[in-house]
């Protein structure tokens, strides 16, 4: 199942999901969403979905930030396939509660967050 599970790599790829505007903001992360077009899906394998993790330097020191991103990553690993769309790109931005937060309630942060954005893009703009 993890072969579906993409890197974003460059600057580019975090702007223009930050500039989609669609997110979600918990107390342990915000995610950020993108449904990518049909154009970059044809260069992509189809019900590819990619993430991206990012932690500032307000965070904390080195250590601090990489122990945020790993528990970020393990959160992932556990929700992701079941709640999360194809052909999307996602960006995890970590805050500094998310390093001392129960992992279990930082679990259950993403399902709820991303149960939200999916149920956004099911209604029907006006």
């Amino acid at each position: 199942m993890t072969a579906n599970l993409g890197k974003l790599t460059n600057r580019k790829q975090f702007v223009n999901i930050s500039a989609s505007g669609e997110k979600w903001v918990t107390p342990g992360f915000v995610v950020q969403m993108r449904v990518r077009e049909t154009e970059e899906t044809n260069t992509n394998p189809p019900k590819k979905i990619r993430i991206g993790y990012t932690v500032s330097r307000k965070v904390g020191s080195a250590v601090t930030r990489n122990r945020v991103k790993r528990r970020l990553r393990a959160a992932v690993t556990r929700v992701f396939f079941s709640c999360a769309g194809p052909d999307r790109d996602y960006v995890f931005i970590g805050r500094r509660i998310a390093c001392h937060r129960p992992f279990k309630l930082l679990v259950s942060d993403m399902k709820w967050a991303l149960q939200k954005l999916g149920e956004r893009l099911d209604i029907p703009t006006k």
